[in-house]
């Protein structure tokens, strides 16, 4: 049996790991888009570590698109076997993956409008025109192809192979994979994390163990650090928001992902509001999406942890209170530009490198009176990450734009376990484990992780190259 590192190998984005049994069938775990500006990952997107056709299933481990994105990619070039998810999951991509199509779309159309003026320019230039990496017909195509699955029961996919989802608290559906796996009469268990939540966060069921593996691949993003606590943090955000919106009179820019940061920041806010605490200020969520994604939400109870459960009690809307608006017209987020009005305005993507985010971005950046509050992590190459490293000026649609507003970090409202987080998650898996893949992690953290993975027992810590492949026995 072999493993194959086809994305997210040393990198954050990208995630995909291809299982080949020694009968020949194969198992892809995530298939995942890249999300960054990396010079040597410019074609990953476009091509393959193997041959779509050849794939027998796919499994899921949640809708995020850095690991669900490229799958009308993979069924556009010849996949057909099923796509085994949990029942949230394949709710969230049937809207997740159709906005990521018409991105796609909308960028191809751009790009070949600006080759053609060029063209017209000067009749001589070649021009190279632009597809879409997918259409919104190939994500029908794909949807086709989803089965959902319940969370602690054992599913057999296939002769030698059962898979069972267990809850990983990361994002609404997100769940770890679990393989047994019948090699010539010996059970393989092998086990991958997907993307660990932390526990005592709101919305969501604390992270579960998975049952004992051979092997993990694990995730490791945040394998060098601790994060913030809870009760520190919601003080925190409370103080930001005092001193940007009621001290300054400006406005807080929230980059956040749509699925998952944005419902629980709102969430936040509505507890705050319900306990008399939020200042009287106009909260945007200015996303589409995450207003779709919003209602996904309130459809599956079944992922609600019990705090969340008992605020229904009280409050039977948690992501909605009176000086909430969500936005999905263009017209009232350029309003949004324009106003000077102290407001919060949360809106995608959290890295900043697409959507209505770098709008609002270029009309606060070189005000001091703003502030950008930076909740999870950012591709050190996206715009997130670079102001987050401290940038003095940022390129915004073509222009130098000083920085000027105010830049604040919480990664505690990061949906990522820390390292502490990560070891407690493992602890299960030390006694009998053969093997553990940290993937999902720049490298500098991920050797961070690995030094305190040997400090407490485990022995056999890989980090993968991308297309490394291992013999598992």
């Amino acid at each position: 049996m072999k493993i194959k590192f086809c994305g997210a190998a040393q990198s954050v984005t990208g995630s995909a790991h291809l299982i080949t049994l020694d009968s020949g069938y194969t198992i892809l775990m995530d298939c995942g888009l890249y999300q960054g500006r990396a010079p040597e990952l410019e074609d990953f997107n476009t091509s393959w570590y193997f041959d779509p056709k050849t794939i027998d299933c796919l499994i899921l481990s949640h809708a995020h698109i850095d690991h669900s994105g490229r799958i009308p990619k993979l069924v556009r070039d010849g996949f057909r076997g099923h796509i085994i998810c949990t029942h949230a999951t394949r709710s969230l991509c049937a809207i997740m993956l159709l906005d990521s199509a018409k991105i796609q779309e909308r960028d191809a159309e751009y790009y070949n409008r600006r080759q053609m003026k060029k063209k017209k320019r000067n009749k001589k230039k070649k021009i190279k025109m632009r597809s879409p990496l997918y259409t919104t017909e190939d994500v029908t195509n794909a949807m086709q192809l989803f089965m959902g699955a319940s969370y602690d029961k054992w599913y057999q996919i296939h002769s030698n192979v059962s898979v069972q989802f267990r809850d990983a608290g990361h994002i609404l559906g997100s769940a770890s994979v679990s393989l047994r796996i019948d090699e010539g009469g010996r059970e393989i268990r092998f086990g991958f994390t997907g993307d660990v939540g932390r526990p005592n966060r709101p919305i969501l069921r604390d992270p579960q163990p998975m049952p004992e593996m051979d092997y993990v691949i694990c995730e490791s993003t945040y394998g060098d650090k601790d994060h913030e606590s809870a009760p520190a943090e919601s003080d925190r955000f409370l103080s930001i928001i005092r001193k940007t919106c009621v001290e300054k009179r400006g406005k807080l820019i929230i980059p956040a992902f749509s699925v998952g940061r944005t419902q629980e920041i709102v969430y936040m806010l509505d507890r705050l509001e319900t306990a008399g605490k939020l200042p009287r200020i106009p909260v945007y969520v200015d996303s589409p999406l995450a207003v779709n994604a919003t209602q996904v939400f309130g459809s599956h109870p079944e992922c609600f942890d019990n705090a969340l459960n008992q605020y229904l009690l009280i409050d039977d809307n948690p992501f909605g209170f009176n000086d909430l608006t969500y936005v999905r017209s263009v017209e009232i987020s350029k309003q949004l530009n324009n106003s000077d009005e102290p407001c919060i305005i949360i809106s995608a993507s959290g890295m900043m490198n697409a959507g209505r985010v770098r709008h609002h971005l270029y009309n606060s950046i070189d005000h001091p009176k703003n502030t950008l509050l930076i909740v999870g992590y950012c591709s050190p190459d996206t715009a997130g990450g670079i102001l987050r490293n401290g940038a003095e000026k940022l390129k915004l649609f073509g222009e130098w734009k000083p920085v000027l507003m105010d830049i604040e970090i919480m990664d505690s409202f990061s949906a990522h376990a820390d390292r502490n987080e990560l070891l407690d998650f493992l602890d299960n898996q030390k006694s009998g484990l053969k093997g553990l893949f940290l993937v999902h992690g720049e490298l500098e953290k991920q050797e961070a992780f690995r030094g305190l993975l040997h400090e407490n027992g485990y022995k056999t810590v890989h980090i993968p190259k991308l297309g490394q492949e291992f013999e598992v026995q």
